[in-house]
């Protein structure tokens, strides 16, 4: 039981940060704005990273089990 919320947690991560990161992906590919009224670059990159940092969250709550 005490396994249910890593779990749940690790999912929720691995799911944000896939999701964002094939959302950055195919807009940065489509040459869209990321975020508007931001830099395109900076945008881009920072939306990047939070993908790449709730991935490895959610990495790290599956190595919890």
């Amino acid at each position: 039981m005490e396994s249910a919320p890593a779990i749940f947690a690790g999912a929720v991560f691995s799911l944000f940060g896939g999701g964002l990161l094939a959302w950055t992906a195919t807009r940065v590919r489509q040459d869209r704005p990321v975020a508007e009224g931001v830099r395109p670059v900076a945008s881009a990159t920072f939306a990047a990273l939070v993908a790449v940092l709730a991935l490895a969250a959610g990495t790290w709550c599956f190595t919890r089990l």
